[in-house]
């Protein structure tokens, strides 16, 4: 029985402490995006609210409030899910204490009773008068492996015992830290819920004061993303052309939807391949307001905005860096400066538009992290905003799956 207990026991600390690396393993990764969100925070107050309010249109502030509450949520959801990790973790905890303390009491209570049975044998006859008593060598050899043997036992019950009570130490000073991260957990929501609050009443606001004028806002977004669509259609022509020179080139038909390549043009498609999700992002510094996909407008939810790359607010004269090697194609300029480079990478492209300085030319080789120009910073809203796409084979693909970190 008492083997069975042992067991057990064991069984039972085995399956705590797999569950314990997992729960870690768990809240270290949640204490990762959390980490992340305070730092976009801080992002987003450093590069949208910073600025001279009064120069913001009313559009980008209920745009940005919006951006603002969006991550602030996420942020308190990731603060809640640590917060019940830790509950759990901390019952886990007591519940493996308790058993802890069962097992001493009872390995203390054993012990006790051989030292006792120890002390009397030690009394009634000497070790020499049991061994000196045998029938013959062999009974004698077999006392002489128990007295080893018992005082083995002896010496292991010892060591187990201190072993669990140091065991029993640790996981009472966890128990008290686990204790104090959810109660700075708890405090820390607190303060970012009624920080959000205040976000929403202020975004309730400033929708409320447009309400009246909500046609003549919902236009201006309209016409914002017509613009952008213009630029992204132009943009996606010119791949056509590009891939469609590559199969004319090499005696194809020009309606075939995917690069010819040169060797040399294979191996640099194959190595952008092989970075995918490890590739630097195209500014030092700097925070995605707008995902790859279509969203709905903060302003008129019936209006969708349709980005097919990402749009990373930066600092204002923030230099644009090739996310690769490769060679410029084309420096697209349209009439309403929004200026955009466009890198080949063998059958992939990165495109960096809303430039306000172009520092490479046509044709030229870059390498990774080199500086190709200067992000624009707009005279209505004052936002340095890139706005940055990758295509393959004129498809457009998310960035975040290839931007490390994004």
């Amino acid at each position: 029985m008492t083997f069975f207990k042992s067991n057990f026991l064991k069984i039972f600390l085995l399956l705590t402490v797999c569950f314990s690396y997992s729960q870690n393993s768990k809240q270290q990764e949640l204490e990762r995006k959390r980490q992340e969100y305070l730092r976009q925070i801080k992002k987003i107050e450093t590069l949208l609210f910073q600025g001279n309010k009064e120069k913001t249109s009313v559009v980008s502030l209920v745009e940005n409030l919006s951006f603002k509450v969006t991550v602030r949520k996420n942020l308190i959801a990731i603060t809640n899910q640590q917060a019940n990790l830790l509950t759990r973790e901390i019952n886990n905890n007591q519940k493996t204490i308790t058993k802890l303390r069962d097992r001493l009491t009872i390995l203390k209570e054993e012990y006790a009773s051989m030292i006792v049975k120890s002390y009397k044998s030690k009394s009634e006859q000497s070790k020499v008068m049991f061994l000196l008593s045998s029938s013959n060598f062999q009974q004698a050899y077999r006392r002489l492996e128990y007295i080893k043997q018992y005082a083995l036992y002896q010496k292991k019950q010892g060591e187990q015992i201190k072993s669990k009570t140091i065991e029993l130490q640790a996981l009472n000073q966890n128990l008290l830290y686990q204790k104090k991260d959810k109660e700075a957990l708890i405090k820390e929501n607190k303060l970012e819920k009624n920080r959000l609050e205040i976000e929403i009443e202020e975004q309730e606001a400033l929708v409320s004061s447009i309400k009246n004028d909500l046609r003549k806002y919902t236009s201006q977004i309209k016409l914002k993303q017509q613009e952008i669509s213009k630029i992204d259609r132009q943009i996606a022509k010119i791949i056509r052309d590009a891939m469609a020179a590559s199969n004319v080139k090499a005696g194809k038909s020009k309606g075939s939807k995917t690069f010819v390549l040169t060797p040399e043009d294979k191996q640099l498609a194959a190595s952008f391949t092989a970075n995918k999700g490890k590739l630097p992002w195209p500014v030092k510094y700097g925070l995605v307001k707008v995902r790859y996909g279509i969203q709905k407008s903060p302003i008129d939810r019936t209006v969708p905005i349709k980005s097919n790359g990402v749009r990373i607010i930066t600092n204002q004269g923030e230099k644009v860096r090739a996310v690769f090697d490769g060679v410029i194609h084309s420096i697209f300029i349209p009439k309403n400066g929004n200026n955009a480079i466009l890198i080949q990478h063998g059958n992939y492209f990165t495109v960096y538009k809303n430039l306000s300085k172009i520092q490479v030319q046509k044709g030229q080789k870059v390498t990774t992290k080199q500086v190709i120009g200067e992000v624009l910073t707009s005279k209505a809203t004052g936002e340095a905003m890139l706005q940055f796409s990758i295509f393959k084979n004129g498809d457009t693909q998310n960035p975040a799956h290839w931007i490390n970190q994004m």
